[in-house]
C-alpha cells in the first residue's frame, strides 16, 4: 500500500462524529448519555476530557442558555470555550465555509455553531475533521432537545413510555422532539395550526387541536410564537393564529395529573404561555435551562471520546 493510500485509510477510519439533528445517535447511546448527563450533573468537575483542548463556537444569532451552558460546561470539563461571532471570522469577508472548516480543526477538538443558515452547519460537518455540533439552526435544535429529555427523566424516573405533546409553532424545537423524542421511546404530539405544523414524517402525531394532544399527556411544551428569524410584518397574523395553543393551566390541566410545563425559553407571559404556569409549581422550565449544560458535556464526552 503507497503512503498517499495508507494516509487516506486512516483518515477514513478517522472521521468524526457529527451532531446535527439528533438522528446520528442510536436509541442505546441516547439512552446512555441521559444516563452520563445525571452523573455530570450530580459531580459537574468528575470529567476532564477536554483538559488543555479548545472548542470553537460560532454563534451567528443571539444567545444566552447556548453560550452560558456551552461555556460553563466545557471550562468545566477542563476545556477553554473559543467563542467567535459573526464579526469575528472572515466567513464576512467571503472566506468559504471549508476553508474555515479546515482552519478551525487544526486548532480545536470540536466546533459548535448556532446560525440561521442550514447550509453552514452542513458544509462545516462536510468539511470538518473534528465534531461539528449544531447549537441551533433553522430546522433543528437537538441539544434542547437533550437537555428536555434529561429533564423528564429526572422528573418521571425514565423516559421509555411517557407522552410530551407540543403546542404551537412547528418549529425547529418541535421537529428536535420529534426526531430525538422517538429514539428514547417518547410519544411526540405536536398541536399546530394549519401552515404552522411540521411536516408529516410519521414518527410523531401530528394535529391541529390541542386538547388532543395534550390529553393524558405527561408533559407540555411550548415555545415562543415570533422568534429571531420570523419577519416583523408577519408578527400579528402568527400570534392570532397561535393564540388557540397558549399554555396555560386550564390546557395543562388537560393532561396526566402530574404533567409537567416546559418551555425552551426565552418566554414571552401572556403569549405562548401564561405568567401562572411560566412561575407556578408545575413547571420544570428552569430545570431544562439548566439541564441544557450537563446534556452538552455528555455529548462532548461521546463526540470527543472520554
Amino acid at each position: 500500500m503507497s503512503t498517499r493510500v495508507a494516509m487516506h485509510a486512516t483518515y477514513t477510519q478517522a472521521l468524526p462524529r457529527h451532531f446535527i439533528t439528533g438522528s446520528e445517535l442510536s436509541a442505546d447511546e441516547l439512552n446512555g448519555l441521559i444516563e452520563r448527563a445525571l452523573e455530570l450533573k450530580a459531580a459537574p468537575y468528575s470529567s476532564d476530557v477536554l483538559r488543555r483542548r479548545s472548542v470553537a463556537l460560532i454563534f451567528q444569532k443571539p444567545s444566552t442558555r447556548t453560550r452560558v451552558s456551552f461555556e460553563a460546561g466545557i471550562t468545566e470539563l477542563g476545556g477553554y470555550p473559543m467563542v467567535l461571532r459573526t464579526d469575528d471570522l472572515q466567513l464576512t469577508r467571503d472566506e468559504s465555509v471549508r476553508d474555515t472548516a479546515y482552519v478551525l480543526s487544526r486548532h480545536v477538538a470540536a466546533i459548535g455553531i448556532r446560525t440561521g443558515e442550514e447550509r453552514l452547519v452542513e458544509e462545516l460537518a462536510e468539511h470538518a475533521t473534528v465534531p461539528v455540533i449544531n447549537m441551533l439552526s433553522p430546522k433543528h435544535h437537538p441539544c434542547q432537545a437533550l437537555a428536555d429529555l434529561l429533564t423528564l427523566r429526572e422528573t418521571f424516573g425514565g423516559l421509555d413510555g411517557l407522552t410530551l405533546a407540543y403546542v404551537g409553532d412547528g418549529n425547529n424545537v418541535a421537529r428536535s422532539l420529534v426526531v430525538v423524542g422517538s429514539k428514547a421511546g417518547v410519544e411526540v404530539r405536536v398541536a399546530a395550526p394549519d401552515g404552522y405544523q411540521l411536516e408529516p414524517d410519521g414518527a410523531g402525531l401530528l394535529t391541529d387541536d390541542p386538547g388532543e394532544a395534550v390529553r393524558g399527556a405527561d408533559a407540555v411544551y411550548t415555545d415562543v410564537w415570533v422568534s429571531m428569524s420570523d419577519a416583523p410584518e408577519s408578527a400579528a397574523e402568527r400570534r392570532r393564529a397561535l393564540a388557540p395553543y397558549r399554555l396555560d393551566d386550564n390546557l395543562l390541566d388537560g393532561a396526566a395529573p402530574t404533567a409537567v410545563a416546559l418551555h425552551c425559553l426565552p418566554a414571552h407571559p401572556g403569549e405562548e404561555i401564561t405568567e401562572q404556569v411560566l412561575y407556578g409549581s408545575r413547571q420544570r422550565i428552569w430545570d431544562q435551562a439548566e439541564n441544557r449544560r450537563h446534556a452538552q458535556k455528555a455529548l462532548l464526552e461521546l463526540l470527543i471520546g472520554a
